[in-house]
């Protein structure tokens, strides 16, 4: 069984103008997060990563280069984004014959129309690609506001299964990422607790996460790292001190409308010089001018070159 814990980034998919993948900036973008102190994995196809958009054949080509990029200077996770569990077991099994060191299963968007009251459908679904691909799991949890968040008793039960090695938990409710920590904990396994609650997250260190999963740290992996390690030592001091450095980021980042998150990454990467244009893939649509300025205030409140 693999253990996943510390800060893991899901990176950003830089495009060139015709919306293709952008290489050689991927590259530089994945060298950057490997090389950040406290990095201890990359998440590749996620979210961050405008997954939705990409072919099968992208998903692998992205996963190749992140591979090729890290070089095992941190393991790779890659994200399985599908509403068929078929389809589902085919992406885990390319992440495996690719060396990816495990999958970030996504909840199949159908699970929104009532599934919540049929937990057998999440247990089925990852316990095919567990058994079909074989490789380690990380379950990922929405907020039980979307309709397709687990419950507490669910994410137990698949905690249950044996390839399963973490939950990334983006429940967005304190509350109940407190009890979905309590009852992973309760089932005895070795399952890692990776926050996705990046609004929250010195809250969610404090209550005992086993570290993060996060677009956001495409931009701060840095200074979520610090944060974590000031939490695992107990220093409230200095982890308020990089929380404070955060807060200007994360409202800027996930003000309304949310579905711009990771628009708004991109900007604060080329802003930095990190990546060379922020293209983003229908039906995503550029920020404005006046975002693109509330973004560069965040990046100097935050102290980020």
């Amino acid at each position: 069984m693999v253990t996943f814990a510390g800060v893991m980034p899901a990176n950003i998919l830089p495009f060139k103008a015709d919306l293709s993948i952008d290489e050689p900036a991927y590259r530089r973008h994945l060298r950057w997060l490997a090389d950040q102190r406290g990095v201890t994995g990359i998440v590749a196809n996620g979210h961050a990563a405008e997954v939705s958009s990409l072919s099968r054949e992208e998903r692998r080509r992205a996963l190749a280069i992140a591979l090729d990029e890290v070089a095992g200077a941190c393991p790779v996770v890659a994200g399985v984004y599908a509403d068929g569990t078929a389809e589902a077991v085919e992406l885990a099994r390319d992440a495996k014959a690719a060396g990816a060191a495990g999958v970030l299963v996504f909840p199949p968007t159908l699970f929104m129309w009532g599934a919540q009251q049929k937990p057998e459908m999440a247990l089925r679904h990852v316990s095919e690609i567990a058994a079909k691909a074989d490789l380690p799991l990380v379950v990922f949890e929405y907020p039980p506001a979307s309709g397709i968040g687990y419950s507490a008793e669910t994410l137990a039960k698949l905690a249950e299964i044996p390839q399963v090695a973490a939950v990334k938990d983006w429940s967005n409710d304190i509350v109940a990422f407190e009890q979905n920590l309590r009852a992973l904990r309760a089932t005895g396994r070795p399952v890692a607790m990776l926050s996705s609650f990046t609004m929250s997250l010195m809250a969610t260190f404090l209550l005992g996460a086993d570290g993060a999963i996060s677009g956001m740290g495409s931009v701060a992996a840095d200074l979520q790292a610090e944060l974590f390690a000031a939490c695992q030592k107990g220093d409230l001091d200095a982890a308020r001190r990089v929380n404070d450095r955060l807060a200007p980021l994360v409202s800027v980042f996930y003000a309304p409308p949310f579905v711009d998150m990771h628009n708004r990454m991109k900007e604060a990467l080329v802003l930095l010089g990190r990546i060379p244009a922020a293209h983003v893939r229908p039906p995503l649509t550029p920020v404005s001018a006046a975002e693109r300025a509330a973004i560069g205030r965040a990046l100097a409140a935050a102290r980020l070159e």
